[in-house]
């Protein structure tokens, strides 16, 4: 069943190019009511020139931007009814945390009381409660951080944009505020857009990925889809890492029997959704490095089984990130809980299985 709430934001042929570089180049897509979605791509794809179109910081070239059902290219920042979460945070350090959040609340004339009351909310929102009164440089990061998201959600905008916004933070904190806000998009109910380049960011908080690369979308989809079946190469190699395996369909196989794909590694079974991979045509294989065993010489080598030599060990706590060389192809491995299965040595010799269950990719 499709997503049935209604598109918050729609972005219609968007263009922006700053003298010969073309940072945007016919972006289409919309964001629905309610939705996090993530722009996730390198550097220089285009995904914060995205986000300042959207905001009115910078004017496209062409195309139209529609909140809600009305045109807003030419509506000013302010009256845009959105709220930019810049990286930096941008906040008054002259002002308190309740100064900063009422801020924009001043600005537009709300009644006293109101303002006291929707500071009060917001500080209970994001778990500051009682810290009104502190100054900026008396925060942590991860706090600062909150005041920022506090002081974007204190006018009620339709939309939040959201720019890099745990860059500045250390791993065990950007961890934590990814939940943190995921808490408070999911309690407001507030359309998100969040721009990162880090996969595994954009994977765990995002409902939709919209993933971008030189100016355009390459491929919309739930994280779940944007993995395990990516449109191309690119995707597949930016989304985590991966082995891709060229070869050539030897058989197709007949209702639940696998095809049969020539490797550069020798014969695989592969079972595929595809309906027209024909015989003689080229394709790329899409291996996780999660779903191949790594298993002993002992095993008996059958369909899809292969000797190899540990040439690399990468040891990350949870995981041990194995180089695999199978006559002169490196095959990356991904082995979990390495205390119950222990850790392979350089230069053992291994029977890896890689699985059947496989995304192809069309030449």
């Amino acid at each position: 069943m499709g997503d049935e709430r209604k598109s918050m934001l729609v972005l219609d042929d968007i263009h922006k190019s700053f003298g010969e570089v073309q940072a945007l180049r016919g972006v289409s897509t919309d964001v629905k009511e309610g939705e996090l979605v993530t722009f996730l791509g390198p550097s220089g794809c285009g995904k914060t020139t995205l986000l300042r179109v959207i905001s009115g910081l910078t004017k496209s070239d062409s195309g139209k931007i529609v909140l809600e059902g009305r045109v807003i290219n030419d509506v000013t920042p302010d009256k845009r009814n959105v709220q930019l979460c810049f990286q930096s945070y941008a906040l008054f350090p002259h002002l308190t945390v309740a100064g900063n959040i009422r801020y924009g609340l001043e600005v537009h004339k709300w009644k006293k009381e109101r303002i006291k009351e929707r500071v009060e909310e917001l500080l209970h929102l994001v778990h500051l409660d009682g810290l009104g009164n502190r100054r900026i440089d008396e925060l942590s990061g991860g706090q600062q951080q909150r005041v920022a998201v506090a002081r974007a959600l204190a006018l009620e905008p339709k939309v939040l944009l959201l720019d890099e916004l745990f860059s500045n933070l250390d791993a065990n904190l950007r961890v934590q505020m990814r939940t943190t806000l995921h808490e408070i998009q999911r309690r407001v109910n507030i359309t998100t857009i969040f721009v990162t380049h880090d996969q595994v960011e954009a994977m765990t908080i995002s409902d939709r990925l919209i993933v971008m690369n030189q100016g355009i979308i390459e491929q919309v989809g739930a994280p779940i889809e944007i993995y395990e079946k990516p449109n191309n190469e690119f995707i597949a190699s930016f989304i985590g890492y991966v082995n891709i395996l060229k070869g050539e369909v030897k058989s197709t196989g007949k209702d639940t029997e696998p095809a049969t794909v020539s490797t550069e590694l020798g014969d695989l079974e592969i079972l595929s959704s595809e309906k027209d991979i024909k015989a003689g045509r080229e394709v790329y294989l899409i291996i996780r490095p999660e779903t191949v065993y790594i298993g002993s010489l002992e095993e008996a080598i059958e369909v899809n089984k292969f000797k190899g030599t540990i040439k690399s060990i990468m040891y990350a706590g949870s995981t041990v990130k194995y180089v695999v060389d199978i006559e002169g192809r490196d095959l990356f491995i991904d082995q979990y809980d390495p205390t119950t299965l222990g850790i392979r040595s350089m230069g053992d010799k291994v029977v890896v299985t890689i699985p059947r269950n496989v995304h192809i990719l069309k030449e």
